[in-house]
C-alpha cells in the first residue's frame, strides 16, 4: 500500500480522537495561510464537499526539507481529492477552503491540524509544523454529488464512460478560464478511469463513483 494511501487511512482512523483531544494550548494554533497569487477573475471558490484537483509539496517548517512532492508522484499528475472530509490532514482541509482555481497558497499548519504527537513513521517526527506550497487547478461538485453524476451521464444508462467523462472534463476545464492542451486532459481522464473503474469494464458505475479511493495526503 503506498505511503499516502496509508497516511490517509490513518488520519480517518485518529481524526476524531484527535479533535476530542485537544489541550488548551492547541486550541490556540491555528493554520496561517498567505496568498501568493490569486486570479482577477473567480467565480467560484472551493467549499466543503467539492472535488479538488491540485498539486503540492510539503516541507517541514522546522529545517525546509522537503518530505512530499506531488509533482514527482504518480507520473507527476495533479491530486484529486474531497474538501472537507477527511480525504487530507485537517491542517490542509483548513487551507484550501475559499480557492479559487489557478490559486497559489503557501501555509503553515502546526501539529494539532497536522500528525500531533505521534508523528507518522519516521517521515513526520512529533510535533512537527508543516509548510506547504499549494497550486489549485479546478473545483468541481464532489464526487457524492447525484446532481454531478446525472450531469456526466448525458445517455442517462446510470454509468459513465470515457467520452462522458472526456466531454464533462472539457467543459469543465473551459470554465476555468486557464488553456489545457489534450495530453493534459487525457492524463487527467485516464487518472479517473486507473483509480475508480475498479472491475476495469470501462465504465464507472454509481457504486465506483460513490467509492472515492485516491493516493492523497
Amino acid at each position: 500500500m503506498h505511503f499516502l494511501v496509508r497516511l490517509a487511512v490513518f488520519l480517518s482512523l485518529c481524526g476524531c480522537s484527535n479533535a476530542q483531544g485537544q489541550t488548551k494550548e492547541e486550541d490556540t494554533e491555528e493554520v496561517k495561510i498567505e496568498v501568493l497569487h490569486r486570479p482577477e477573475n473567480c467565480s467560484k471558490t472551493s467549499r466543503k464537499g467539492d472535488l479538488l484537483n491540485a498539486h503540492y509539496d510539503g516541507y517541514l517548517a522546522k529545517d525546509g526539507s522537503k518530505f512530499y512532492c506531488s509533482r514527482t508522484q504518480d507520473e507527476g499528475h495533479p491530486k484529486w481529492f474531497v474538501l472537507g472530509v477527511g480525504h487530507v490532514i485537517k491542517g490542509l482541509d483548513i487551507a484550501m477552503m475559499d480557492m479559487c482555481p489557478g490559486e497559489k497558497r503557501k501555509v503553515i499548519i502546526p501539529p494539532s491540524f497536522a500528525y500531533g504527537k505521534e508523528g507518522y513513521e519516521g517521515k513526520i517526527p512529533p510535533n512537527a509544523t508543516l509548510m506547504f506550497e499549494i497550486e489549485l487547478y479546478a473545483v468541481t461538485k464532489g464526487p457524492r454529488s447525484i446532481e454531478t453524476f446525472k450531469q456526466i451521464d448525458t445517455d442517462n444508462d446510470r454509468q459513465l464512460s470515457k467520452a462522458e467523462i472526456e466531454l464533462y472534463l472539457q467543459k469543465d476545464f473551459e470554465k476555468d478560464e486557464k488553456p489545457r492542451d489534450k495530453s493534459y486532459q487525457k492524463a487527467v481522464l485516464e487518472d479517473i478511469f486507473k483509480k475508480n473503474d475498479h472491475n476495469g469494464d470501462g465504465f464507472i458505475s454509481p457504486k465506483e463513483y460513490n467509492v472515492h479511493q485516491h493516493d492523497e495526503l
